[in-house]
């Protein structure tokens, strides 16, 4: 779109009317996510600090210490790390 601008000299406004593209799309700015080997160690690390907790309480200890994490990317890491929960051990019955 810049270079129609600077070709032919009109507005922004009149180049994504021609084009057919949004305005909103032309000025979007992408995320930039660089953190996600950082997030995956740490995913991890809380994964087996505390054995019996699923995805869904590692997203919320995630989230209060401050990470900005959506509950699907923390469980699309957890599978492919290959974390369980593990079983429960039955209860050991005693005598007496």
């Amino acid at each position: 779109m810049e270079h129609l601008r600077g070709k032919f000299g009109i507005s922004e406004r009149r180049v994504c009317r021609v084009v057919g593209q949004p305005r909103s799309s032309q000025r979007y700015a992408g995320l930039i996510r660089g953190n996600g080997e950082v997030l995956r160690a740490e995913v991890v690390r809380l994964a087996s600090q505390y054995g019996r907790y699923g995805y869904r309480r590692i997203t919320a200890l995630l989230r209060n210490d401050g990470w900005r994490v959506n509950h699907k990317r923390v469980e699309r890491i957890w599978r492919q790390e290959g974390l369980k929960v593990p079983k429960r051990q039955p209860k050991r019955g005693g005598c007496g």
